[in-house]
């Protein structure tokens, strides 16, 4: 448990130091921009509660937002990935299978249902966040074709970032 929470805060310190430092600046011809700092909610343990799980979305969206200047857009967006977070273990991921396996990464959940995850939070969030950043149904196919330029950005990292820290699932 406590090597758990230990190796959270440190990915959690990564991942806002990368998205703040690294990545606040790379774009694509102002379409595509990689928000790689969810990793942090898509890769927390099974187990964590929902309570627990929205409190630390707010934190890192907060977080973000008081390097990026835009107040609340990415806490609110962070607490509506973990609401799409819940949603989707609870559909694909059956109960017993927690013990076996503690945390959604690649290694563990194997390539496709690590992909769809990480696709359909992604989307979710990147949905909201940019929709909400723009606030104008004007500018809808511009916002759809950011959410899905990014996404495809961000889930590229989230996979290679996978298979750089990818361990062979061990069978007994």
């Amino acid at each position: 448990m406590g090597r758990t929470i230990i190796i959270n805060a440190i990915r959690f310190l990564l991942l806002v130091f990368m998205q703040v430092f690294l990545l606040k600046n790379v774009t694509f011809y102002n379409l595509s921009t990689p928000y790689f700092y969810i990793l942090f909610i898509l890769l927390l343990p099974f187990e964590t509660p929902n309570a627990l799980l929205f409190i630390l979305s707010f934190i890192l969206g907060l977080t973000v937002d008081a390097f990026y200047d835009t107040p609340g857009l990415h806490a609110a967006a962070c607490v509506v990935l973990a609401l799409v977070r819940i949603l989707f273990i609870n559909i694909t991921v059956q109960k017993e299978g927690f013990d076996n396996e503690p945390e959604p990464t690649l290694s563990i959940m194997g390539f496709r249902w690590f992909f769809t995850y990480a696709t359909v939070l992604t989307l979710a969030h990147h949905f909201f966040l940019l929709n909400l950043e723009v606030f104008r149904l004007s500018e809808i196919q511009y916002t759809l074709s950011r959410v899905i330029l990014s996404s495809v950005f961000t889930v590229f990292l989230m996979l290679i970032s996978g298979l750089l820290f990818f361990k062979r699932k061990e069978r007994k």
